[in-house]
């Protein structure tokens, strides 16, 4: 699958990893342009982009940056009409201890207003890089979960094969507006991982009672 990444931070950099390693074609773009181009010559194929038109022939592209940044980081790719886009931002306070919106929308669904033409899709948004980074298998027989969320089936489905091709078990999540409810379960996550001391090599999973 043609994948663009937008951001070449810890999201980013791990996003890059695994789609490669799942032998995706892998494209990344970042406002600096230098981290960008270290990222992608880690990896054999892998090609560091300038944003206006680097979307183009993507069929997914993957949103890792900040939420702040996140439409603008968009719309410096140029017309994203009928592109599957992946947002997995979350929308932090500053000490990443809260959310700055949520329960009559979300950051997913403001990205959506903001960019009409785009098919959004929230995914992701639980995973902390390392874990991402690290692989789906967590141990003890367990796999991470990715929450699937957007109002396109198709879009849907398309995102689905991709994180089950890195070996991530998924969750169909319903609509765009269940995001209301991922981006506060990210919150607890980052709570827990941060707040609590459990570290980032944890996720929230789903598991089904035999």
């Amino acid at each position: 699958m043609k994948t663009l990444v937008i951001g070449a931070g810890n999201m980013g950099s791990a996003f890059v990893q695994q789609l490669h390693a799942a032998g995706h074609a892998v494209s990344v773009t970042a406002r600096n342009a230098d981290k960008a181009a270290a990222l992608a010559a880690q990896y054999p194929g892998v090609d560091a982009v300038a944003a206006p038109g680097a979307a183009a022939n993507a069929e997914v592209v993957i949103l890792a940056t900040g939420y702040a940044d996140a439409v603008d980081a968009l719309k410096s790719l140029g017309d994203l009409s009928g592109k599957v886009v992946v947002d997995i931002t979350n929308p932090l306070t500053p000490d990443y201890m809260g959310l700055t919106l949520g329960h009559s929308t979300s950051a997913a669904e403001e990205i959506a207003k903001a960019l009409p033409g785009a098919q959004i899709v929230k995914a992701f948004n639980t995973l902390f890089a390392q874990v991402l980074a690290g692989g789906a298998d967590l141990g003890n027989g367990q796999t991470a979960s990715v929450f699937v969320a957007s109002d396109s089936a198709s879009a849907k489905a398309r995102v689905t094969e991709l994180a089950q091709s890195m070996g991530f078990a998924t969750v169909d999540a319903g609509s765009l507006k269940n995001a209301r409810y991922l981006e506060p379960l990210a919150g607890f996550n980052i709570y827990l991982g941060y707040g609590a001391g459990l570290g980032t090599s944890i996720a929230p999973t789903w598991v089904h009672k035999a």
